[in-house]
C-alpha cells in the first residue's frame, strides 16, 4: 500500500506539472488572440474608413457625371388638373365626381392594363436636355405607332419633334448612364447591357416585343442600382425609367456610393 501511495504521489505531480504548462500555453493563447483581437478591430477601423473613402469618391464622380453629361431633371407642365377645372365650372358638383375625375386622371391604359400613376401629367423627367423625355408612366405608345407609320411610310423621316425620336434617345441615354453607374460602383447588373443594346434603342426601328424586352431589361438594372444603394423602396415604381435614375443620383441619396 505504501509503495502504491508513492506511485500515485508520483503521478499525480506528473499530471500537476503538466498542468502548469497547459495553463501557460493557455495563457500565451490568451494573450495571442488579444493580439489578433486588437490587430482585426484596427483593421475592421481601416477598411471602414477606406470604404468612406471610397464612397464618397464614387458619390462625387456620380454627382459630377449626372451634372456635367447626363443631367436628368424634372420638368414641368402647364397641365391642370381636370377636377380642379371641372370643380371650378361648376359649382353643384359633388365631392365624389372630383375624386373620380382626380383618380381617372392618376390612371393610364398601358398595354392591355389600366394602371396607377401618380405623376401623369404633372411632370416628365428629362435626361441630357429638357426635349428628351420620357413619359412618366412608362407609356411608349408613341414609339409603337412611329415603328408602324415608318413600315408604310417611304422616304426619309422629317418630324424631328417626332416624341419617338425623344423616347429612343432617352432610352438610349438612360442605358448608357446606368451602364456608367455599374462601373462606378462596382455592382454586377442582373441583365446584361453591352453596346449592342445601347445602339439597339437608336440605330434602328424595333418591334414591339423587342422594343418592350430592352426597356424591361433597362428598368429591371435601374430597379438593382436602386436597391444596392438603399433607395427609398416608396419612391420607386417598375415603370419609372428616368424617375427611378434620378432618384438613385440624387444628392439626398444618403448610401449613394456605398
Amino acid at each position: 500500500d505504501t509503495e502504491g501511495l508513492l506511485r500515485i504521489k508520483e503521478e499525480n505531480q506528473k499530471h500537476y506539472r503538466r498542468a502548469q504548462r497547459h495553463q501557460e500555453k493557455k495563457e500565451k493563447i490568451q494573450r495571442h488572440n488579444r493580439k489578433l483581437g486588437d490587430l482585426v478591430e484596427k483593421k475592421t477601423y481601416d477598411l471602414k474608413a477606406q470604404y468612406e473613402q471610397l464612397a464618397n469618391l464614387r458619390r462625387k464622380h456620380i454627382l459630377e457625371l449626372t451634372s456635367v453629361i447626363f443631367p436628368i431633371e424634372e420638368v414641368k407642365t402647364s397641365m391642370r388638373d381636370p377636377a380642379d377645372v371641372s370643380s371650378e365650372s361648376d359649382n353643384a358638383m359633388t365631392s365624389s365626381t372630383v375624386s373620380k375625375l382626380a383618380e381617372a386622371r392618376r390612371t393610364t391604359y398601358l398595354s392591355g392594363r389600366w394602371v396607377c400613376d401618380d405623376h401623369n401629367g404633372d411632370t416628365s423627367i428629362s435626361i441630357t436636355g429638357p426635349w428628351i423625355v420620357l413619359p412618366n408612366n412608362g407609356d411608349y405608345s408613341a414609339y409603337y405607332s412611329w415603328v408602324e407609320e415608318k413600315k408604310t411610310t417611304q422616304g426619309p423621316d422629317m418630324e424631328h419633334n417626332n416624341p419617338a425620336h425623344t423616347i429612343s434617345a432617352a432610352l438610349c441615354y438612360a442605358t448608357q448612364l446606368v451602364n456608367t453607374l455599374s462601373l462606378i460602383l462596382d455592382v454586377n447588373l442582373p441583365k446584361k447591357l453591352c453596346n449592342r443594346q445601347v445602339n439597339e434603342f437608336c440605330g434602328e426601328n424595333l418591334s414591339r416585343h423587342r422594343f418592350t424586352r430592352a426597356v424591361k431589361k433597362l428598368n429591371a438594372n435601374i430597379l438593382h442600382l436602386c436597391f444596392s444603394q438603399h433607395v427609398n423602396l416608396d419612391l420607386l415604381h417598375p415603370l419609372h425609367t428616368l424617375r427611378n435614375l434620378m432618384y438613385l443620383v440624387s444628392p439626398d441619396t444618403e448610401n449613394l456610393g456605398r
